[in-house]
């Protein structure tokens, strides 16, 4: 009889352990349901190689830009295949909320200015929502500093400006694979003849593919719109690849254009690889925390 006892204590003892794993595993599952898993480090840096990726520095960080684009290949040894000539930005930029970042920067390139804000209005995610891309606006006004080449004559300071606005959209496909198509309008309040477009807008595709945890290759190509700038000028192309490091990502890359921001590189590009003008050049971001954050996986 004290057996017996035993034998269904026991058995109502793994009864109750039972219904008590199945409770906790369909609570755990309900929860998973209702919270979003979302997809982090589509891209390693802000940029692809000169336009920019879905991106932004982490809440309350602020990255510091180096880029550089040595002058092209085929001036020859005079000029140390381009090494003695080249054009620099330097630039900042600084998240908020992991949803907003803020660029500021310059151009020894017409000595050019540039301040820009990128708003992410979608996250690749599962869990509580499905969504399958990473959506980013991001929008920019640039001011030429160079001198007025008559300056005897009334001009005004709106003639310096032009405006860009993108749409980035991007999917992390797997750990290795992400892929970024990127719709461009660029606004110029003042071009050279009346031919010259004011509006311009052109289409980007971008890519990475993660060969190592610390090391992948890049890609990248601005197709402009049938127009009278796609007549004049070329499409912007660059293929390079990304080192990572504590604290720092550094980009190597060969690219048609000597230009670094959105206005330059999509509308003035004259290089063509077939004829050799090939620049070749790095950027270089450095992050640095000025707050206390909740820090958030990258892969």
């Amino acid at each position: 009889m004290k057996y017996t006892g035993l034998l269904v204590l026991l058995f109502f003892a793994i009864s109750c352990q039972g219904s008590f794993s199945q409770d906790l595993e369909d609570i755990l599952g309900a929860l998973n349901e209702n919270t979003p898993d979302y997809v982090h480090g589509t891209f390693k840096g802000t940029t692809i190689i000169n336009g920019q990726s879905v991106e932004i520095p982490g809440h309350m960080d602020l990255q510091f830009n180096i880029s550089h684009r040595f002058g092209a290949i085929n001036q020859g040894i005079y000029t140390l295949f381009g090494i003695d000539q080249g054009t620099t930005r330097l630039g900042f930029e600084y998240g908020l909320k992991d949803i907003v970042g803020l660029a500021i920067g310059r151009s020894t390139y017409e000595k050019t200015y540039d301040g820009g804000i990128k708003v992410k209005i979608l996250r690749q995610q599962t869990g509580l929502k499905n969504i399958p891309v990473t959506v980013s606006l991001y929008s920019t006004v640039f001011i030429k500093t160079l001198k007025w080449e008559e300056p005897d004559r009334e001009n005004l300071f709106s003639s310096r400006l032009s405006y860009s606005a993108q749409l980035l959209i991007a999917r992390k496909f797997n750990r290795n694979l992400s892929l970024q198509i990127t719709p461009s309008f660029i606004h110029k309040n003042l071009v050279p003849t009346p031919e010259d477009q004011n509006n311009i807008f052109s289409v980007g595709f971008g890519g990475r593919y993660k060969l190592t945890r610390k090391f992948s290759l890049n890609g990248e190509y601005y197709w402009l719109l049938p127009g009278e700038t796609a007549d004049n000028y070329s499409n912007s192309l660059g293929l390079g690849f990304d080192i990572e490091s504590a604290g720092h990502v550094f980009q190597i890359m060969a690219t048609n254009s000597q230009m670094m921001f959105a206005r330059g590189f999509i509308t003035e590009t004259e290089g063509k690889w077939s004829e050799g003008d090939i620049f070749f050049g790095f950027n270089i971001y450095r992050v640095f925390s000025t707050g206390r954050k909740n820090k958030t996986g990258r892969n």
